[in-house]
């Protein structure tokens, strides 16, 4: 494809009670030049339906009903060549959009990701941004995840399942990779995440995680996935969230870091647990 342009870029935005955060994001990509914003409200009732009506293309609704609906419905709306899935916490700074085109120009590339980096210097900050360095590294990539910029056509013919709640991406990454060997890759872009860099989000982000690990590991028993899948599902946390970043960073940010990425496994196993449990209980 010829190089794109901030002009071929629909940005969809999914939100609900986001006035925290919905204005920088939305005036980040204003200031990028997308060609047009579309927003995705699920009920918001603390303002962020006015910020987004007074500064995005078009505001959509949803039923809440989960992550992958809201940006299907999105994704039916958009009109660009595109498509550039944003959470409401994300701001886009200046030229790395330009980096995210680097990647989808690729003719092999169906999606790219940017990374993620918040703000601040405390400790859950700084052990944020060590796991995301850690983690996410530039280059080839089985998944990726939000900020995502995708080929739209693509997106509109094979979208999100809608079923999904949160593990919309990894469901999506590895549908498209058996259906048509899809290639994905991270850049070098880098997106602000605002308002995570406390212990509270942390605990939020850990108990998105770990109901989508119990989403995810259900429909696979379900698919029939044999015991060495579904172990190699079990040890996914154990092996992203911990081995992989220790495994990545220097020896004396992997030693500072430990701790932090130890208990955020933790956490999000715990919440797996828990989903599941909740899951048996309301089988009964």
């Amino acid at each position: 494809m010829r190089h794109p342009e901030a002009a071929d870029v629909s940005a969809i935005v999914c939100t609900k009670n986001s006035i925290a955060s919905i204005q920088a994001c939305l005036e980040s990509l204003k200031g990028a030049g997308v060609g047009e914003i579309i927003v995705v409200d699920a009920g918001s009732d603390d303002g962020t339906r006015g910020v987004a009506d007074s500064l995005a293309d078009l505001v959509l609704e949803d039923r809440g009903t989960g992550l992958g609906q809201a940006r299907n419905i999105g994704i039916a709306a958009s009109r660009k060549n595109l498509i550039l899935n944003m959470g409401s916490d994300n701001v886009l700074l200046s030229g790395q959009l330009e980096r995210m085109f680097v990647s989808i120009s690729k003719e092999s590339v169906a999606g790219v990701s940017a990374q993620t980096r918040v703000p601040g210097s405390n400790y859950v900050g700084r052990g944020l941004n060590a796991w995301r360095k850690g983690r996410f590294r530039p280059g080839p990539a089985r998944i990726i995840g939000t900020p995502t910029l995708f080929r739209a056509q693509l997106l509109r013919e094979r979208p999100f399942d809608s079923s999904r709640r949160f593990s919309d991406d990894s469901e999506l990454c590895e549908r498209w990779t058996q259906q048509f060997g899809a290639r994905f890759e991270i850049s070098d872009a880098v997106v602000l995440e605002v308002g995570k860099g406390t212990w509270s989000e942390v605990v939020r982000r850990c108990k998105m995680y770990g109901e989508s690990d119990h989403e995810i590991y259900e429909a696979g028993v379900q698919a029939g996935w044999s015991w060495t899948r579904r172990f190699k599902s079990l040890r996914h946390p154990w092996v992203v969230d911990t081995a992989m970043p220790l495994r990545n960073l220097d020896w004396g940010a992997g030693i500072t870091s430990a701790p932090f990425f130890l208990t955020f496994t933790l956490l999000r196993y715990f919440f797996w647990a828990r989903s599941a449990m909740l899951s048996i209980h309301r089988r009964r």
